[in-house]
């Protein structure tokens, strides 16, 4: 995971994830963060997070690839779905990461049309789920 997720997992990427899961022990109902481990007490091979503000947000999400078809993301997605209740959720997602994507549509996801640049160089769209 590490290895996949660059400055996330600095020694300040991973100080910030630890508050984030903090916070979200503190106030499950305004942060959701979910890990997945390969098997107990080992490897992280996923995580789904998300917050309550204005408007209901996913992200980040990531399955390393050796998990993504076994059904993982969906089960992260159903939790995290229930958690949001029937509130509208918003991410954005990768543009050329199509397997994503369609991973988001199937979850009842659409692309509203606006595009932004992520870190200045990777283009990003959101998606909206309605209630």
């Amino acid at each position: 995971m590490r290895e996949q997720r660059g400055t996330a997992a600095t020694e300040e990427g991973v100080a910030g994830w630890r508050e984030f899961i903090e916070a979200a022990e503190r106030r499950p109902d305004l942060s959701f963060c979910r890990v997945v481990r390969s098997g107990v007490g080992s490897e992280i091979v996923g995580f789904l997070c998300g917050r309550r503000g204005e408007a209901v947000s996913l992200g980040p999400m990531y399955l390393l690839e050796e998990v993504r078809g076994h059904g993982v993301g969906g089960r992260l997605m159903d939790e995290f779905l229930a958690w949001a209740g029937g509130a509208p959720v918003r991410l954005w997602v990768t543009e050329y990461n199509a397997g994503a994507v369609r991973f988001y549509e199937r979850h009842g996801f659409r692309a509203t049309g606006e595009r932004e640049l992520w870190r200045g160089r990777l283009p990003n769209v959101r998606m909206v789920r309605d209630a």
